[in-house]
């Protein structure tokens, strides 16, 4: 899956919160000027869609996602608009049915055996594991792959530049999805974009 090894190449994908419209060319632009052409655009914000329509005609050549989605509406709502990924906080049956019937990736969030099965049974392939810190981080994450083999990982939730390379040590994380380059004005996460990307010596 070409989209899936993209995403393992840049090593972190931000979690993006675009409050109002007017921030979102500023914003996506820091992150391509830092050298992080990805965006998991949040549905936590009532212009999301908006951001992501926009995004997506903007910046062609950026991975825009769409994070925070949660049942079959949102997630045919960002795939209308272009989004090329979605990820959700949880496991949503009918999201997973409407990535599977559109050809859209879909990153659940999955932290329990059983999520995890349930996942694989749609044919996922990864998982979001959030809130990653208060579920037991990256000993959490090894111990679950030693039931799942062959399930893969991007860990979001108290991830940081003090610890993400000890995530992506382990070769079940194919990414660390995080919001600490989010921080300021668009020149500063310009920097703190650069900062992560020279951190993860992403491709």
């Amino acid at each position: 899956m070409v989209l899936i090894e993209k995403i393992q190449e840049l090593k972190v994908v931000p979690v993006v919160v675009i409050k109002n419209l007017e921030d979102t060319i500023p914003t996506l632009n820091a992150l391509c000027e830092g050298g992080l052409p990805v965006a998991e655009i949040t549905f936590r914000t009532a212009c999301a869609k908006d951001a992501i329509r926009l995004a997506c005609k903007e910046f062609p050549d950026m991975l825009i996602g769409a994070g925070t989605v949660i049942n079959a509406e949102q997630a045919n709502s960002a795939i209308d608009c272009g989004a090329k990924f979605i990820v959700g906080p949880g496991f949503a049956a009918s999201v997973a049915e409407v990535c599977r019937e559109r050809g859209v990736l879909y990153l659940p969030g999955c932290v329990t055996p059983t999520e995890i099965i349930t996942a694989i049974s749609y044919g996922i392939e990864v998982v979001k594991f959030f809130p990653c810190s208060n579920f037991g981080g990256l000993a959490t994450i090894k111990a679950l792959s030693a039931a799942f083999p062959a399930m893969k990982f991007m860990p979001t939730g108290g991830i940081s530049a003090d610890n993400i390379l000890d995530y992506l040590a382990f070769d079940k994380i194919i990414a660390c999805g995080g919001s600490w380059m989010m921080k300021g004005t668009p020149e500063q996460i310009k920097t703190l974009t650069a900062e992560a990307v020279a951190k993860v010596g992403a491709k």
